[in-house]
């Protein structure tokens, strides 16, 4: 097991910001999955509003036409990421990010819920997939497809990079994923994007308002070892 410290980063809202623009077209791709793809017998507005309601109750967008219409879990997740793929066009990375990951003086990894063809297509697309190469995951190569509903996932990874949870830190906007990722042993830091700073959380250890914010953390935290 590698005994140093390491970043596990997500992808989606994380290493590049979602913008609202981007956020209604993934609506608009879950819907389209469910009735085009999958065939459920619904009109697309109705579909696109049970995304919405599905973010309130389940924190995903998708969920709810698995948990009250039937549709397989593996086939919408499926569905989704291959238009997800074809629709990147407003993301904006970070400006001169890569730069700023390169001087975090340790080995950075992804785990995230996008498929991994989706996370190659979007690290291409924002200049870091020769840095993440051989070192970006989904969730599905740990037969899961989603972040937030036990710590499987994350010590699945561990066990597939051969390091040790407590000496991962994990970095995501969302803080339902960093509660299981807590769970698992690992540090976390929540990048807010302006949202409440909630950072009392018992499985919130750092949070950081941006970007600029959870690098300045990172480079404390990794100064200190």
């Amino acid at each position: 097991m590698m005994s140093e410290k390491i970043i596990v980063w997500d992808l989606d809202n994380t290493l590049y910001r979602e913008t609202p623009e981007f956020h209604d077209l993934l609506d608009k791709i879950t819907a389209e999955a469910a009735i085009y793809d999958l065939k459920l017998n619904m009109d697309f507005e109705t579909a696109k509003a049970l995304v919405s309601e599905s973010y309130r109750i389940y924190r995903d967008g998708g969920a709810i036409f698995v948990e009250k219409y039937g549709l397989s879990e593996k086939d919408l997740f499926d569905a989704y990421h291959k238009r997800k793929e074809e629709c990147l066009f407003p993301i904006k990375p970070y400006k001169n990010f890569l730069t700023a990951l390169k001087k975090l003086k340790c080995p950075q990894y992804i785990l995230s819920t996008s498929s991994f063809n989706a996370c190659r297509a979007i690290l291409q697309h924002i200049g870091l997939y020769d840095f993440f190469k051989d070192k970006f995951y989904s969730v599905e190569q740990f037969d899961c497809y989603k972040k937030n509903e036990n710590s499987d996932v994350y010590l699945k990874f561990c066990n597939t990079i051969k390091v040790k949870p407590e000496d991962c830190v994990f970095v995501d906007d969302s803080y339902s994923n960093l509660e299981f990722a807590k769970k698992a042993g690992m540090t976390t830091i929540r990048l807010c994007h302006g949202k409440e700073n909630n950072k009392g959380q018992e499985y919130i250890d750092y949070a950081a308002d941006n970007i600029e914010e959870c690098l300045k953390i990172l480079a404390n935290i990794f100064c200190s070892h």
